[in-house]
């Protein structure tokens, strides 16, 4: 890869191509991988001098729950494409108190409370061996400390750190679920977090998460959690998340070219 720059994968919601702002000519790429089909063709533009892969992580019409996505064929997609860095968005709930409606959080920690999801590459029957993921440190380091340089840059509140608690869905927690959460150490609560982030580390992508908190966690406030409140936070904080993403890509395509060390390791067998 010497003297070029590598590819950029960006994962969000349906709402994924309107983070980049006059994205110009896209290619539409329908991809096919070992595990099927990811959950939307990929978006190819090129965007301050990198191909940008977008991908809609809940298919194009917004029709897929977390706990059916096809998260092995979403990063494989990506791995095919040459991206070597991934920047996802995902909507979370905020159970910490400083935490409100709009705000923008990097996580730095995840606890998974899934279950059933295909959620590694070395499962030892479709990738034929075996594997153990070293991940201490779930997110990648280098691109984190990437993005808080492009809010600093350009004025955007984010919060450095915290822990990112993943749940099955794509029912809400219930208040004594988001106790429990809290007293295991969470600070926002999503559905889409894991496999995502350990997936994207088997595949020696650079991966980090940037989460936009869109309602209060149950029982941490007096209403209870509707979609229009949602879409209303979603709005606040979406023209920040354009600013920092797009700050964000601008500094990864200035190295040269980008070179992450991956903090996790794969230990195989």
């Amino acid at each position: 890869m010497s003297g070029t720059i590598p590819a950029l994968g960006v994962i969000a919601g349906s709402g994924a191509s309107t983070l980049l702002p006059d994205m110009g000519k896209r290619d539409r790429l329908d991809i096919d991988t070992p595990y099927g089909l990811p959950s939307a063709p990929l978006i190819r533009t090129r965007y301050h001098g990198m191909d940008v892969y977008v991908l809609n992580r809940h298919g194009l019409d917004h029709v897929i729950p977390p706990h059916r996505i096809n998260y092995r064929a979403n990063i494989w997609s990506l791995t095919e494409m040459g991206c070597q860095t991934v920047i996802a968005i995902a909507t979370v709930g905020g159970i910490r108190a400083d935490l409100e409606r709009g705000d923008l959080l990097l996580p730095d920690q995840i606890i998974d409370y899934t279950w059933g999801r295909d959620a590694t590459f070395f499962d030892g029957v479709d990738s034929g061996g075996l594997g153990h993921l070293e991940t201490a440190d779930p997110y990648c380091l280098e691109l984190r400390e990437v993005i808080l340089q492009a809010a600093n840059s350009v004025g955007v509140s984010l919060h450095d750190g915290g822990v990112y608690a993943a749940t099955q869905g794509p029912r809400f927690e219930t208040a004594a679920e988001v106790n429990r959460i809290e007293r295991d150490g969470g600070d926002v609560v999503g559905m889409t977090g894991m496999p995502e982030a350990v997936l994207a580390s088997e595949q020696r992508i650079c991966y980090a998460c940037i989460n936009l908190i869109v309602n209060p966690a149950a029982g941490r406030s007096e209403q209870n959690i509707t979609m229009d409140e949602i879409r209303q936070s979603w709005a606040i904080g979406c023209q920040h998340l354009r600013e920092l993403l797009d700050e964000s890509i601008r500094l990864i395509s200035q190295m040269s070219p980008p070179q992450f060390a991956l903090n996790s390791q794969v230990m195989e067998i």
